[in-house]
């Protein structure tokens, strides 16, 4: 659990950085998914110190699942808007209600109820329909999102937002089945291909997201799509239990921390941008 917090520290982080470098990122000409999109953000200093600690959290969040459940991992993964709420009142002088800093509370107690439930992780490793399954999925995703792209603002916003969700889901899934790293299985393990497509097709979708429309209902989108599916997905087909009697807590916290969560999206959105690049908006976003 600990590993999981981690990873939210580092994505929620991340999330700050990244939507403002998205903000400052020339658009593309057309009104769909840009995959050039992304390659002009890597051009933005934030979007690699954001890159980079995306990948701390990745490697934490691989250590999260291979030790307690994927319902656990999600919530506090869907808790980094959380920690985006803090640094963001921290670093960019956003101001939090009194409301707001409830929420972060809600989403901390609600993760506390969840560490007090969680038992260990399933045993079960996933059949190869589910890893095609998945692979399918992750394939679905870029459907999605060349979909998405065509349609009104309000509209693109959240589909984006759900499809990232959708290829994160994807990548925390096919952690649980890949259970041997060797070169020659990773080559013949269809979780491999879902796992690189999905992570992919979710940074492409969330960077166009962060620049194309309101951050605040993306950031909904992808707590959702990130975190209700891949549950499901650990406790039927993965074994993915909680300590004895304590069902109703896991559920109650689970619910408690993505509600939270959720009151907590529009701090995906970033401040608008002052005279130059360099220079950001000290006002509070709207959400």
């Amino acid at each position: 659990m600990i590993c999981a917090l981690g990873s939210a520290v580092c994505f929620g982080t991340a999330s700050v950085l990244q939507a403002v470098a998205a903000r400052a990122t020339a658009p593309g000409t057309g009104s769909g998914v840009d995959p050039a999109l992304l390659l002009r953000a890597l051009r933005q200093w934030r979007y690699l110190a954001g890159l980079g600690l995306d990948g701390l959290g990745f490697l934490l969040q691989i250590v999260a699942l291979r030790s307690i459940p994927i319902y656990a991992v999600g919530a506090a993964l869907a808790a980094s808007l959380a920690v985006t709420a803090v640094v963001a009142a921290r670093l960019l002088h956003v101001r939090l209600s009194g409301v707001e800093w409830g929420a972060v509370g809600v989403v901390c107690a609600g993760l506390a109820m969840l560490g007090l439930a969680s038992g260990a992780e399933g045993e079960r490793t996933g059949s190869t329909t589910l890893r095609y399954v998945m692979l399918g999925v992750a394939l679905a995703v870029l459907l999605l999102g060349a979909v998405a792209g065509r349609l009104p603002d309000r509209g693109r916003a959240l589909a984006l937002g759900l499809g990232a969700g959708f290829g994160f889901g994807v990548v925390e899934v096919t952690v649980r089945l890949i259970d041997d790293v060797s070169p020659g299985a990773l080559v013949t393990n269809p979780a491999t291909y879902a796992l690189l497509l999905g992570g992919g097709a979710a940074f492409l979708l969330l960077t166009s997201a962060l620049q194309r429309g309101s951050v605040t209902t993306a950031t909904a989108g992808m707590v959702i799509g990130e975190t209700v599916g891949p549950a499901l997905v650990g406790v039927v087909w993965l074994g993915d239990r909680t300590r004895e009697g304590l069902e109703w807590l896991a559920i109650l916290g689970f619910a408690v921390a993505i509600a939270g969560a959720l009151a907590l999206a529009r701090f995906g959105e970033a401040p608008e941008q002052a005279d130059g690049p360099e220079e950001l908006s000290e006002s509070a976003p709207q959400g």
